[in-house]
């Protein structure tokens, strides 16, 4: 990537705000880079391979998972960023650190975890990311963490509640809490990255649904961005039988092009508008990242439908339901018996044992929860 390229609005690696811990240069790689390479050596972010999108890993080898989400997030993040003159691998490795903090069984998981720790100080993925990058990795000799650019954990901290945000500044008054009190907004590249999230999963969910026989191809064409780019991969097959799959994957190309244009044309024409002078003015305006206001309802409307037709079938629910028992047993078994849990977190849990607890669990596989609550409890949830 050449840096001399890039927009006056962008993040300069060259210009970053730096690390918690001051660290030399390592050329040939830029401040960005190692931020990237870091996370994708990092235990959490192989662990993602066996964390629920929302299949249960078990349920099929071909269904997307964290890992696959995280990877197509940086796709979509990295041709937007491109196209508009912003870093590239910070958008990347942004994207690929964006879900470091989940749990196992997705949203499910998440939930039962946080009503775990109500009484404990709560727990939110978002928070979670920035806590695994910050303090639970442990790769290094000289700090714990990843020690990551102020720019890259901005951006991993999507979303943080004022009272976190304070008790965060507490500790780092400059650090990437500050915008949550100040009311700012993050990077352009950490904005494409949010807006490149719901590309990816609103295309890729359709795609795992079909294949799941959860969802039917003419139940989908409710929406009118499917329908539009269904029928334009029907046209361009030019055959009625023509192969289903073979459609079905054009269609949810057509989409994602259609998503990612439409979302590079609506920013650059905000920032033709707002011509800001540097990344601190685009932190200091409304977010400039976004789509069109036609392609933004069209979106909306596949959303909701996912949330109807998918994310709350019987059968997802049904095993979401499972992953939020075994979540919740899990809390309670290594609450009453810490000594249970490998030593790392049994040493932390002298601490702050639900803390320590919360760290345990969020850092497991779908797999490795569903062995050790079998191994605490004598009980299988899920069929093999």
């Amino acid at each position: 990537m050449n840096l001399d390229a890039l927009a006056p609005w962008a993040c300069d690696p060259r210009r970053t705000r730096g690390r918690r811990i001051a660290e030399p240069p390592a050329p040939p790689r830029n401040e960005h880079q190692r931020d990237r390479d870091r996370i994708v050596h990092s235990g959490a972010f192989r662990r993602l391979v066996y964390k629920t999108q929302v299949f249960v890993n078990h349920e099929g080898d071909l269904f997307r998972t964290r890992l696959t989400h995280s990877l197509e997030v940086a796709q979509v993040a990295r041709s937007a960023a491109r196209t508009l003159q912003l870093d590239e691998d910070l958008a990347e490795a942004i994207a690929l650190a964006h879900d470091l903090g989940h749990t196992p069984f997705g949203h499910a998981g998440q939930d039962a975890l946080a009503a775990c720790m109500r009484a404990h100080g709560g727990f939110e993925h978002n928070l979670q990311s920035l806590r695994v990058v910050d303090q639970l990795e442990q790769r290094y000799l000289a700090f714990a963490g990843l020690n990551l650019t102020f720019e890259t954990r901005e951006g991993i901290l999507k979303r943080c509640a004022r009272r976190d945000a304070e008790r965060l500044l507490r500790g780092e008054p400059d650090g990437p809490a500050r915008r949550f009190v100040a009311g700012t907004q993050p990077s352009l590249e950490a904005q494409l990255v949010n807006l490149a999230d719901e590309v990816a999963y609103s295309t890729h969910d359709i795609d795992d649904g079909v294949r799941s026989g959860l969802l039917a191809v003419e139940q989908v064409r409710e929406v009118a961005l499917f329908a539009h780019c269904h029928d334009a991969a029907r046209r361009a097959a030019g055959r009625a039988d023509a192969d289903a799959k073979l459609v079905l994957a054009e269609t949810l190309r057509r989409m994602l092009a259609a998503l990612l244009a439409d979302l590079v044309a609506a920013t650059a024409a905000a920032l033709a508008a707002q011509r800001p002078d540097d990344v601190d003015a685009v932190r200091a305006l409304p977010p400039l990242a976004r789509f069109g206001d036609a392609l933004r309802a069209q979106l909306l409307e596949l959303q909701r439908f996912l949330l109807r037709a998918l994310y709350r079938h019987p059968q997802v629910l049904h095993n979401t339901a499972h992953g939020r028992t075994v979540v919740a047993e899990l809390f309670a078994a290594y609450q009453a018996a810490p000594q249970e849990m490998s030593p790392e977190y049994r040493a932390a849990g002298a601490v702050d044992r639900a803390r320590a607890v919360a760290d345990y669990i969020a850092g497991m596989t779908d797999r490795f929860a569903l062995r050790e609550h079998e191994r605490l409890t004598g009980r299988r949830l899920f069929a093999a």
